[in-house]
């Protein structure tokens, strides 16, 4: 019946139309899936109740993807969760208060050497604030001897014996990405805390003068040309290249009581480690709804997870999934 149903249903379609039917079996979505490989439709969905075809078939959406946007390419880890500041849109809830839930330099290192098979080409480490851990130079080494990576910090903490940690990291393999979000303190400073915007930008001085690339990430709260164009200027100043200037618009996550609305249906997945889990992507680490798995390794299958259902939701959507650039 299943069969009859989907040749009398696709029949009146064009191309690239969507057909959901009711089927009465798991072996009814079995040979439906076969006879859609035989007649050459695809089926994008199924469950205990229905299956879902379109007409003729659909290309693999990862084709569309280039190969720094592919899931997985560009693999965050989590370090931890506390951080020395209290930001009030942080999209993952840190805080002085925030429980650690350190990734571990272990499975970090785990997470390392599977990597580059796995298909990823370049590692991200964030927070929290990393420079918390006291084993962050162990993190550093294990993943720069795998693959290039970026260390995100707030910069506020290159003193003493964090300075000592920061001069022992590589400077080839690795990119320091520290967080500005305006070209004068006020704004910084009303949703990081006061004299942040300072040390900030002291931070960048001296992973400057260290000798380390440094990437400067904003989060602008308001949607005002202007102000993006002082703060580029103002980073202009600080020598930091254009190319090095992340600018992003605030995301609705987290503790942030507005901004952009990012869900796993229009969001390009970048593939987020913690030590809860796989996620979507490192804006929802936090967020039950972008959780994929909690089992992390293999990073092949994880992956390939994240893959499959990023294929699901655009085949049987029609949102085109944006880019939300941390790094």
């Amino acid at each position: 019946m299943v069969i009859l149903d989907l040749v009398e249903g696709l029949g009146g379609l064009a191309d690239g139309d969507l057909l959901t039917v009711p089927i009465d079996s798991p072996a009814d979505r079995e040979l439906a899936a076969q006879w859609c490989d035989h007649t050459g439709n695809t089926l994008v969905a199924a469950d205990e109740q229905t299956i879902t075809v379109q007409r003729g078939r659909q290309t693999d959406p990862l084709t569309a993807l280039p190969a720094d946007q592919l899931p997985g390419a560009r693999l965050w880890l989590y370090t931890n969760f506390d951080c020395n500041l209290a930001c009030d849109y942080c999209c993952v809830r840190s805080s002085p208060r925030t429980a650690r839930r350190a990734l571990g330099v272990e499975r970090i290192r785990e997470i390392a050497a599977q990597a580059p098979a796995a298909g990823v080409t370049e590692l991200f480490l964030t927070g929290g604030e990393p420079f918390l851990l006291p084993d962050l130079d162990d993190i550093v080494t294990v993943c720069t001897d795998a693959l290039p990576t970026t260390l995100l910090t707030n910069g506020m903490l290159f003193r003493g014996s964090r300075l000592q940690t920061l001069q022992t990291m590589p400077r080839d393999r690795l990119t320091v990405q520290i967080s500005i979000d305006s070209a004068t303190p006020d704004r910084h400073d009303s949703h990081r805390g006061r004299g942040s915007w300072a040390k900030a930008v002291d931070g960048i001085r001296i992973a400057h003068g260290e000798g380390f690339t440094v990437r400067a990430a904003a989060t602008l709260t308001t949607n005002n040309p202007r102000e993006e164009a002082q703060l580029r200027a103002f980073l202009d100043s600080l020598d930091i290249p254009r190319q090095h200037q992340i600018v992003r618009p605030l995301a609705h996550r987290g503790l942030a009581a507005a901004g952009l609305e990012l869900t796993v249906e229009t969001l390009l997945p970048e593939v987020t480690i913690t030590a809860d889990g796989a996620y979507w992507h490192p804006v929802g680490a936090d967020d039950d709804d972008q959780l994929v798995t909690t089992q992390i390794l293999p990073l092949t299958a994880t992956i390939e997870r994240v893959r499959d259902l990023y294929r699901d939701h655009q085949r049987t959507t029609n949102h085109a999934a944006r880019t939300f650039t941390c790094a």
